[in-house]
């Protein structure tokens, strides 16, 4: 629809809502008046529809939006008597046209993207509650007018004629399937929108009882409701309902039945409207096996599964409940070689092989997502029919899938849950099921585990951890203790080593066993990192300034793999150095031999910067790495920790000799090279004089001091300085 120049050109003047509304008003009402058979002149009808605008321009800026108020402004232009289907597309195309343009309020990029999305919706809502309400109308008036038909022709018989004609001409030309019976159920009229909804053929339908219609699939309240309607306790119902037609098909309708009475208020027939909704109802079919099934593998998808898991865990009477979690091994490797496309047959493949052994009673699976699929048995005795499920499962992957001339080997990791209903919901069930999967799968894979509670509630608790964990160093829940590093042949404190902690507000107190490698997973351990170095080096600065005699007090701070491959390892150890004022030869930094085994150019090359800025590099655990002691000449160190398994040796009495000869090779072969020797888990005075005599040149554990604050180490610095 074409509007004026001068109109699109209003849309810009910085005027007020109200004078632009009206202006949308009267655009509204110039489009529909010549289609609307109504007694209004056009101002009237631009009156009448100004508050329907504004409800529209409401809506369109609502918060949350709600289309809901466009349902009602297309049930008002019915009751106002725009009718014709020209109405509702000229209103249509006037909102699509205007409303955003003067009352979107001006916006632009993403806001204007979401008002036009709006004003679709509302298009639709509008769309919708015109059709709604014109459906209704045209109901009701068909109805109205079937029952003023069917009872006139119980008048006088002198206007017999006039009515019959008036009645056939409504009833034969009715849109809906229309039914006339007596009260014991004898059908006696029939149109032909009914006669052609049954199959075309009209003996099919007349002269037959409503209580033939009985369909196994009618509501218990179907047959309640049309015993109150013949026995006059009721005058109209309304209910979906099925029927047989004549060829065995099944008809759905909306049927609604009305009680007709005569002019003592008696019943004397019932007249039934039917819509045919088959066509609606297959569709609305359709879209509900969509949405619960996976359009790749036509698998149950996770909503379906995840209802019948519900409703299997929702009963009682001793059923029981096995479920399979089924996740291949090293799918991802076939998507990155063979492309996605490859990856999707292969997962057709398995899902076909999955619905092959899978079909006893109870059992069924379903596609989660990616890779993932789940097996479910119901039964008395689950917990060996679970088991052999996943062997069913496991055996059905074995043989090879062929792909594209390629022979590919499947296998997959399956977690076991399994069960007594009602003890667990099923997202509680289908974690466990994940969890023990993944034990599976780092069991090296191929193979199913059974749930394990205590395994789960670890599973659980290094999840919250890990989730924790960056929150934690923002509010400040690490804290670091101090281990004194000791000199062997005087016993004086030497340094400390850095050990950080978390002080976790459900845990406890946590050692790093229990996170570090979480840091690692996630990359928090590089900030962590830098935060222990910083506190590290500012606390060795201060015990340096009030330790005036004697060397500076060194301390050791642990790197991470992770830390050593980050780019910035230099850079920040330097920043760090020069804030806390701390000399490089005060810090050393430990990095366990396994990390360094094979160790290239590339990796050493922070390393060696930052040894020859004069920071020692100590190697940690040495001697549980196989690494080749050769290596020790281009590895850019100068203090070797030997590991204490070394110094648990040394707690038997007697001393095996051959532990005394490796200790003593290690060292001198250390001393050749340079280096100095630290050990560590030294917890008796024998194990420090046997070390001592082996040439060892520092020692820490618990004979010297647990870790603790660091006002300890000062106390010994003290101590020694005495």
């Amino acid at each position: 629809m074409n509007m004026p120049a001068q109109a699109l050109g209003s849309a810009a003047e910085p005027d007020g809502l109200e004078d632009r509304l009206q202006r949308f008003a009267t655009i509204w009402s110039r489009a529909v008046f010549p289609v609307t058979a109504t007694s209004l002149t056009r101002p009237e009808i631009e009156r009448h529809l100004l508050p329907l605008a504004r409800d529209l321009s409401d809506a369109l800026h609502a918060r949350p939006f709600d289309p809901a108020p466009a349902y009602r402004v297309g049930a008002a232009l019915v009751a106002a008597h725009c009718t014709d289907p020209d109405a509702l597309s000229r209103s249509l195309g006037v909102v699509d046209s205007y409303l955003v343009l003067y009352c979107g309020g001006g916006g632009e990029g993403a806001a204007a993207e979401e008002l036009r999305a709006r004003c679709a919706r509302l298009q639709h809502a509008l769309a919708a509650g015109f059709a709604q309400a014109l459906r209704e109308r045209t109901l009701a008036e068909q109805e109205a007018i079937a029952r003023s038909a069917l009872v006139a022709r119980t008048f006088a018989e002198q206007a017999l004629h006039a009515t019959e004609a008036r009645f056939r001409a409504v009833f034969e030309g009715a849109a809906l399937g229309i039914g006339i019976a007596d009260l014991e159920g004898n059908i006696l009229e029939v149109n032909g929108a009914l006669t052609r909804m049954f199959g075309g053929l009209e003996h099919h339908v007349r002269g037959r009882k409503v209580s033939e219609w009985v369909h196994p699939e009618d509501a218990p309240q179907v047959w309640k409701l049309y015993g109150e309607l013949v026995r006059g306790e009721r005058d109209h119902f309304q209910v979906e309902k099925a029927f047989y037609r004549g060829d065995g098909t099944v008809l759905w309708t909306n049927l609604t039945v009305s009680l007709l009475r005569d002019a003592d208020g008696h019943p004397q027939y019932q007249l039934a409207l039917m819509e045919d909704t088959t066509e609606r109802r297959l569709l609305n079919l359709r879209l509900r096996y969509e949405a619960t099934h996976d359009a790749l593998t036509g698998l149950p998808n996770r909503t379906l599964f995840f209802e019948r898991l519900d409703k299997v865990l929702s009963s009682g009477d001793g059923v029981r409940f096995g479920l399979c979690y089924l996740d291949l091994d090293g799918f991802k490797a076939i998507n990155d070689s063979l492309g996605h496309a490859a990856g999707d047959r292969l997962l057709v493949e398995v899902a076909d092989r999955l619905q092959g052994v899978a079909t006893r009673p109870g059992e069924m699976v379903a596609r989660l997502g990616g890779d993932e699929f789940v097996a479910l048995t119901t039964g008395t005795d689950t917990e060996q029919q679970a088991d052999e499920l996943a062997h069913r499962i496991l055996g059905a992957l074995a043989t090879p899938v062929r792909l594209d001339g390629r022979e590919l080997t499947v296998r997959g990791s399956v977690g076991i849950v399994e069960g007594p209903a009602g003890e667990r919901g099923p997202a509680e069930v289908l974690r466990s099921a994940d969890i023990t999967m993944y034990r599976a799968k780092a069991a090296g894979g191929n193979r199913f585990e059974r749930a394990d509670p205590e395994a789960d509630a670890r599973a659980i608790t290094r999840h919250g951890l890990t989730t924790a964990l960056p929150a934690a160093l923002d509010r400040g829940e690490f804290f670091i203790e101090y281990q004194p590093l000791v000199h062997l042949d005087d016993g004086s404190v030497h340094g400390a080593e850095a050990l950080v902690r978390w002080c976790h507000p459900q845990h406890g107190v946590l050692g790093p066993d229990r996170f570090i490698p979480l840091a690692e997973h996630t990359g928090l351990i590089v900030p962590l990192g830098r935060w222990v170095l910083q506190e590290a080096a500012r606390q060795a600065r201060f015990w340096n300034r009030n330790h005036a005699d004697g060397g500076p007090l060194r301390i050791n701070v642990n790197l991470s793999p992770t830390q050593l491959h980050h780019p910035n390892l230099v850079a920040d150890t330097v920043d760090v150095l020069e804030r806390s004022g701390l000399d490089p030869g005060a810090l050393c930094l430990e990095v366990t031999e396994s990390a360094l085994i094979g160790a290239d150019e590339d990796l050493l090359k922070p390393l060696r910067q930052l040894a020859e800025m004069g920071v020692d590099i100590a190697l940690d655990d040495f001697g549980t790495g196989y690494s080749n002691l050769a290596n020790l000449r281009r590895l850019p160190v100068s203090v070797l920790k030997l590991d204490r398994s070394f110094t648990q040796s040394m707690q038997q009495h007697p001393v095996d000799p051959v532990d005394l000869k490796i200790v003593e090779g290690i060292v001198s072969l250390a001393h050749s090279l340079e280096l100095t020797v630290t050990v560590e888990g030294v917890e008796t005075g024998a194990q420090a004089e046997q070390l001592r005599e082996l040439g060892c040149d520092t020692a820490q554990g618990w004979y010297y001091a647990r870790p603790g604050a660091p006002d300890r180490i000062h106390s010994l610095v003290l101590a020694d300085a005495v």
